[in-house]
């Protein structure tokens, strides 16, 4: 008789960030999941390769999801009857920083934000042929507030089972992130924390664990990824995820989300959102992360620790995060 595999310890959807961006960050993407790098990725609608990544997925069978973006480039709803909070005197988005400005500062119309947000996931559904199984913001500006509720609205109404909740265990112990991410990200943390009520009162469901933060781009390692998943083991599971083993005995599984940027290198002018490329994308960061993420010894680090890779279609729908 073959070897009964054990249950895992951990169900890990590993997503990769920003399909559609440019073709060469397709092509990465494609490359990482048919090697069994990444088990799921997140699509931007509004990129300027949106399509062809879509057909990719659908040629490939990669499972997909909406990485709503309300940060950069040109918005999908383009509203003819009023001027957009949304946007710049250049029609383009306010940019990362100059969104959470403009939110501070009460400059933003949510009944906007909730238009787009709903124009994204329609045409997400025309691309791919079905709507998301799952929705996070691109530069995580889901979990702002006033944003988070809109967005628990928008995910419900459409019946969007999952979401993202960027609080990742052993970031204020990661020493070497520079301070300024280490704030940026400090802060997100802060906004998703608050947002958790809100997506609780919704009915929305997110992994046990997140991580992905303390491993972009050059900080992207086996080590630090093992140190990541040492630090998911001991948060546990959340929402008492059972499995049975193969013994018959009830063992708890951890689910978690890695998120990750791979891909290749975009060329200048080539990608984006209407913007062009960042200076991420045109960066050797990502074809670093391809790397890593397909390094045998990394697989060897998931079979020692009883990781399976999957996607969030594959996880549990049990009662919501506690």
């Amino acid at each position: 008789m073959p070897a009964v595999m054990p249950q895992p310890r951990v169900m890990l959807v590993v997503t990769g960030d920003d399909f559609g961006y440019c073709p060469r960050r397709n092509q990465g993407i494609v490359d990482c999941f048919l090697a069994g790098g990444i088990s799921n990725v997140s699509l931007l609608v509004n990129a300027t390769a949106a399509k062809e990544a879509a057909d990719l997925a659908k040629r490939h069978n990669i499972p997909i999801g909406l990485h709503a973006n309300l940060s950069e480039g040109i918005p999908v709803c383009q509203s003819k009857k009023q001027v957009s909070t949304l946007i710049n005197e250049c029609g383009f988005f306010h940019g990362k920083i100059g969104f959470r400005q403009a939110l501070e500062q009460g400059q933003l119309s949510m009944k906007q934000v909730e238009l787009e947000l709903g124009a994204q996931v329609r045409l997400f559904r025309e691309l791919t042929g079905h709507l998301p199984y799952h929705m996070d913001g691109h530069q995580h500006v889901h979990v702002l507030p006033e944003v988070c509720e809109v967005f628990a609205q928008v995910m419900s109404d459409f019946r969007i089972p999952y979401t993202r909740v960027p609080v990742e265990p052993g970031l204020h112990s990661c020493l070497w992130l520079p301070l300024h991410l280490r704030r940026f990200y400090t802060q997100v943390e802060k906004n998703a924390l608050d947002a958790i009520p809100v997506f609780m009162r919704y009915n929305i469901r997110w992994p046990d664990v997140y991580l992905g933060l303390t491993t972009m781009g050059q900080n992207m390692s086996v080590p630090h990824l093992q140190r990541a998943l040492h630090h998911s083991l001991a948060a546990g599971p959340s929402s008492a995820s059972l499995c049975s083993s193969a013994s018959g005995s009830d063992e708890a599984v951890v689910t978690a989300e890695l998120m990750v940027h791979p891909g290749y290198s975009s060329h200048p002018q080539e990608g984006g959102c209407g913007e062009g490329p960042d200076d991420f994308s045109q960066s050797a960061d990502r074809q670093h992360e391809l790397s890593v993420l397909t390094d045998p010894a990394l697989f060897s680090l998931y079979s020692q620790e009883r990781v399976q890779l999957c996607a969030f279609k594959d996880l549990p729908l049990l009662s919501r995060n506690k």
